[in-house]
């Protein structure tokens, strides 16, 4: 199903920041900016929700600490024990100071990885997916705001118009 939306063009970040700013005064919802560059501040003045990718990436890291550990204990203590320069292999305890490098690179490994696997996943970017920019010149030095209508076309022309915009164009989106 198609929906008419405004593009506000605008060729300044700080233009930009200004108009997204006086957009949510006058309480209207922005479905998306598109921006050369990111803007420090534009999440905030959106009104978005803080990334939780953080958690996430620390959860992957104590999952990637659980098996360095789990696999130096199979495979050094259990599976395989050696003595190496005369340290024995009675416990896992005991050579833990030896396996810290190991459980480190995992640890940062795990999170590193399966950390961009979840941006990738969770921003639905996968192999040969069609781009969803609207205009190209948002690659490179324009920056455009996009706001759906609903029935009030000439308030967000009266809103925008005021707010810096180098060009306001109406559209159709087609959503997924």
């Amino acid at each position: 199903m198609a929906s008419k939306v405004i593009h506000a063009y605008y060729d300044d970040d700080d233009v930009l920041m200004l108009a997204v700013k006086k957009v949510k005064a006058a309480k209207l919802h922005i479905d998306e900016v598109y921006c050369p560059f990111p803007v420090h501040g534009l999440d905030k003045a959106m009104g978005l929700a803080p990334t939780r990718l953080a958690i996430t990436s620390f959860l992957y890291g104590c999952v990637g600490l659980t098996v360095a550990t789990v696999m130096m204990n199979y495979i050094m203590i259990e599976d395989w024990p050696q003595d190496i320069g005369g340290k024995p292999s009675f416990s896992y305890i005991e050579n833990m100071p030896a396996f810290v490098p190991i459980m480190f690179e995992l640890t940062i490994f795990f999170a590193a990885h399966l950390m961009v696997i979840t941006f990738y996943l969770r921003s639905r970017l996968w192999p040969f997916k069609k781009a969803e920019n609207p205009d190209v010149r948002t690659t490179d030095d324009h920056f455009l705001m996009e706001i759906e209508i609903h029935d009030n076309e000439q308030e967000l022309k009266d809103v925008l118009a005021n707010t810096g915009a180098v060009e306001i164009n109406i559209s159709e989106k087609n959503s997924h």
